[in-house]
């Protein structure tokens, strides 16, 4: 029997999936700072926590995958303890007790004070707020409710995040605030229904009041609005953002699809009239705006007429920024009574279509910035360049706006104005002013 190592217990955080979980990641790694632990963010630890995603097939692999690794670690005597938690864990936690049986323990999305009390700490009720980011210094995400009242026929997400909760202004301004010291100049707001803020606590949807309590934060100059639903949007946030300078002119909406019969199938509650009246409707109020949207293609039932009638739209919408999914089979979704018909490779084939369409839209958008003078924050330095963002872009996942380190110097974390000089299909190149 392999003996426990003397070391000084170092806990190491391990966070897959989107920025909910990594926001969940550094709320837990305020707490265990708080109780005096070592804890670091995807380094060397001898206890690991994994936080995992269990959305659809990919990411519930990777989880599994890395799961399967740290045990192998414990195995081999690298590591004394791994701890699972997050959205896989919540969903299938019965399985993996049986399947993967080494796991020291398993925790659900709302069970974070039993992992704390699991890696010996406590749970202190009074750390509003407080949270040891793991983003860059610059930006950081503010989750503004957590769970989901929608009924989309794919998504298993409320069965993992539970119904929806929204948290008190008062106590989003306290965490903004505290972010604001540590140098955060831009929040990202996230949820997994942004525009259904609100309705629980306030009984009416409060997102422009909570943006309107945001701006008045000293420090913060950027804010942006992730994942929008297109389905009672609350248009006071439009005029919001046409007004307050420190609102982003971005949103991002997951519109998923545009037939009406697969938005019906769907239960997007929702119509291919209404969405695009929509998305007229935010551009004739914010002219300026980028709208990122995410599509699903491959859905059961999902013909090549349904198929068409989205290309064409992609076409004629030209968003200025889109991701596309190939449908994931779902257990315990609505959708998963119906049969998963398109083939793997049809789904495929239909991704690549709708993304070589955006690929060519983003480059001729993208044309029409150069000579333009844009503000950029600078996130980071990457081989020989600065790499930095406008306020139409998000990390991680939007267009960036590459600097000659070798020429030019900006200071990483700030704000810079910059002249673009040349543009690709997704990358822009700068000097700065």
């Amino acid at each position: 029997m392999r003996t426990k190592s003397l070391k000084k217990n170092k806990i190491n955080v391990v966070t897959l999936g989107c920025s909910k979980n990594v926001y969940d990641s550094e709320i837990l790694m305020g707490q265990l700072r708080a109780n005096n632990k070592e804890v670091v963010h995807e380094e060397e630890g001898n206890i690991v926590v994994i936080n995992t995603c269990g959305f659809i097939a990919n990411a519930k692999e990777e989880s599994i995958n890395t799961i399967l690794e740290y045990v192998q670690k414990k195995e081999d005597g690298l590591i004394d303890k791994v701890f699972v938690t997050g959205c896989l864990s919540e969903r299938y936690k019965p399985d993996l007790q049986k399947e993967i049986p080494l796991v020291d323990q398993y925790f659900g999305t709302t069970e974070l004070p039993g992992l704390l009390k699991a890696l010996g700490a406590d749970y202190k009720h009074e750390l509003i707020g407080e949270r040891l980011t793991t983003t860059p210094k610059n930006y950081a995400y503010l989750k503004i409710a957590e769970g989901c009242d929608r009924p989309c026929s794919f998504c298993a997400i409320p069965i993992m995040r539970g119904k929806h909760r929204s948290t008190p202004i008062e106590d989003l301004v306290l965490e903004a605030e505290k972010l604001a010291t540590k140098g955060v100049k831009e929040l990202i707001l996230i949820a997994q229904d942004l525009t259904y803020y609100g309705l629980d606590i306030y009984k009416k949807r409060n997102l422009a009041e909570l943006l309107q309590a945001l701006v008045e934060v000293e420090g913060i100059e950027w804010i942006r609005l992730h994942y929008a639903f297109p389905t009672g949007f609350p248009m006071d946030v439009l005029e919001i953002m046409r007004n307050e300078p420190k609102i982003c002119n971005y949103i991002d909406i997951p519109l998923q699809h545009i037939s009406d019969s697969i938005l019906k199938s769907m239960r997007r509650g929702t119509t291919h009239a209404k969405t695009t009246k929509l998305l007229q409707d935010f551009r004739a109020a914010v002219p300026e705006m980028a709208i990122r949207t995410t599509l699903i293609v491959g859905y059961p039932g999902e013909t090549e007429e349904d198929f068409q009638t989205l290309k064409n739209w992609v076409a004629e919408m030209r968003f200025e920024r889109l991701g596309c999914f190939t449908y994931s089979h779902e257990e315990n979704t609505h959708a998963y009574n119906l049969e998963d018909d398109v083939p793997e490779d049809v789904k495929q084939e239909r991704a690549n279509e709708i993304m070589e369409l955006q690929s060519q839209i983003s480059w001729e958008l993208n044309q029409e910035k150069i000579g333009k003078e844009f503000k950029v924050v600078i996130d980071r330095k990457e081989g020989a360049y600065f790499v930095g963002r406008t306020e139409f872009d998000s990390p991680d996942v939007d267009n960036e706006v590459l600097i000659d380190a070798a020429k030019y110097y900006v200071k990483t974390g700030d704000f810079a104005r910059v002249i673009i000089t040349e543009a690709a299909d997704f990358d822009l190149y700068a000097v700065p002013v």
